[in-house]
């Protein structure tokens, strides 16, 4: 590789903290300059909180800043996604709480890489200084002061350590990457190790370079462990080509067994049962994790650390079904050598040149996906994605669909009709009930009319009642002074008289 070579920075990052804003320092003051670095921010709420009133992104021009959702990220898609956006020969996978120890990070850890020694170069984790001694001596363990070339000839002495890589902080030979087929498209753990591992066995070498150190560390709560174990046990179940044959249970017991010496040697043997209780919990995570394919789907959710991984891993597991040409389901005699191959790509390619055989994974870069569903948000619905186009026939899905599908689309098709059913039966109940509220209020409005009617109706009899008294009472009153005045005059002409 030549000794001028571009590099890039990609960093995943999380709720972000202040040592974040360290990192980008240092990495903007390294001897071996950063050419972008590439954040990939998860949650933006988060990073706006954390940059509210710095001035990174206006004092340097290298850093390119992207935003996505929680349910998006994935350890080995997020990375790629990173990767994709970067053109540079050598790329350094990081995370946002690793902080450069020195300005010299890169240079060294590009060394072995530069010299063509190695197609992988990770770095040297150093616990904070506020870390317990536990995390301290397990830091050293795994992250010891000599650096080291691993290769498949250290399988015997190393056992799964030949494998062990850390995208906490690594170099990547970008042309080899590419060569490789990069990091897995979904990943829950370890696509780090997973990618090691297919370049020892595809004769490249992973250097450790101890002179290139990051402050690294974690003060884990038992659950925090239990779940990151049940996620390493999940990723090591899910690649058994790779994990299989070697056991990473002995380099645990190791571990353990050392760290106990090494605490009564400090005089911190009050530290061995927080030691023990953690590690037990740390194996009975991995122990399920390795497991997982018998356990409940709920289950498996809450002792995940991401529960996301498992709603977005069924959408991608029936989206590797569609035949993105047709938009069928692909059945298993489509799969050669664990691609699946389209049957147009058995004939020239128009859209490569003549003589061209594509696969799947080149139809998916040169043409459209269809009419692609994504149901990551609604799990239960996924059945949908590999029945997605509405106009094939029928007739053709059932032919080439597996026992399985077709239960799928039966119970599709039955949930539909009962939808409609139930949608009816609710339409009908409310026609109902409206026409009855229209009639209690026709009837309510008329029985008002009615009575308001009556009571004028009575009220002008009334007043007629009232005059007719009044004009009575009068004329009484008229004839009664009358009849007093006759009598007056008499008596008053007899007194005369």
């Amino acid at each position: 590789m030549r000794q001028n070579a571009k590099v890039d920075v990609i960093i995943p990052a999380y709720k972000p903290k202040e040592s974040y804003i360290k990192l980008i320092e240092m990495l903007e003051k390294q001897t071996y300059p950063v050419n972008r670095i590439i954040v990939i921010n998860t949650e933006e709420k988060y990073y706006t909180e954390l940059m509210y009133g710095q001035v990174l992104d206006k004092t340097f021009d290298n850093i390119h800043v992207s935003h996505i959702s929680k349910r998006e990220f994935n350890h080995a898609r997020t990375r790629r996604d990173g990767v994709e956006r970067s053109d540079a020969d050598i790329f350094v996978c990081m995370t946002d709480d690793a902080v450069p120890k020195d300005e010299f990070l890169i240079e060294n850890l590009i060394s072995p890489l530069l010299s063509n020694k190695a197609c992988v170069s990770y770095a040297r984790q150093i616990a904070k200084k506020d870390s317990d001694e536990i995390e301290k001596f397990t830091r050293n363990f795994n992250y010891p002061r000599k650096s080291r070339l691993k290769s498949a000839a250290d399988m015997e002495q190393l056992g799964i350590k030949t494998y062990f890589c850390s995208n906490v902080c690594a170099a990547y030979n970008r042309e080899v990457y590419d060569r490789l087929g990069g990091f897995e498209e979904y990943a829950i753990f370890n696509e780090d190790m997973v990618y090691a591992a297919k370049a020892v066995k595809a004769g490249y070498k992973i250097a450790y370079t101890a002179s290139a150190e990051v402050i690294h560390s974690h003060d884990y709560n038992a659950v925090q462990l239990f779940k990151r174990n049940f996620d390493m046990g999940v990723s090591q179940a899910e690649h058994p080509e790779i994990f299989k044959r070697i056991s990473s249970t002995s380099e645990g017991k190791k571990l353990v067994a050392q760290t106990i010496e090494h605490l009564k040697k400090r005089k911190k043997a009050y530290l061995i049962p927080k030691l023990v209780f953690n590690s037990t919990v740390k194996y009975l995570g991995y122990r399920l994790g390795v497991m997982y394919e018998y356990l409940p789907k709920g289950f498996v959710k809450k002792c995940s650390s991401m529960p996301e991984y498992w709603v977005g891993r069924d959408v991608y597991e029936n989206n590797r079904k569609i035949n993105y040409h047709s938009g069928y389901g692909i059945n298993a005699t489509e799969r050669v050598d664990g691609r699946r191959i389209h049957k147009a790509s058995q004939m020239d390619d128009t859209y490569r040149g003549d003589g061209y055989k594509s696969t799947l994974k080149d139809e998916i870069k040169v043409r459209p996906k269809d009419k692609m569903i994504d149901r990551s948000h609604a799990i239960g619905t996924n059945k949908e994605v590999a029945w997605k186009n509405n106009d094939v026939n029928d007739e053709y899905r059932r032919s080439t669909a597996t026992p399985k599908e077709m239960k799928a689309f039966r119970e599709l098709s039955e949930g539909k009709n009962n939808n409609t059913e139930k949608n009816k039966s609710t339409d009908i109940r409310k026609e109902t009930a409206a026409k009855k509220e229209t009639d209690i209020r026709k009837e309510t409005a008329a029985k008002k009319e009615t009575d308001f009617k009556n009571d004028i109706e009575i009220k002008k009899d009334t007043e007629k009642q009232d005059s007719k008294n009044v004009s009575n009472i009068t004329e009484d009153k008229i004839s009664e002074a009358e009849t007093t005045d006759k009598v007056d005059i008499k008596e008053a002409l007899n007194n005369e008289s």
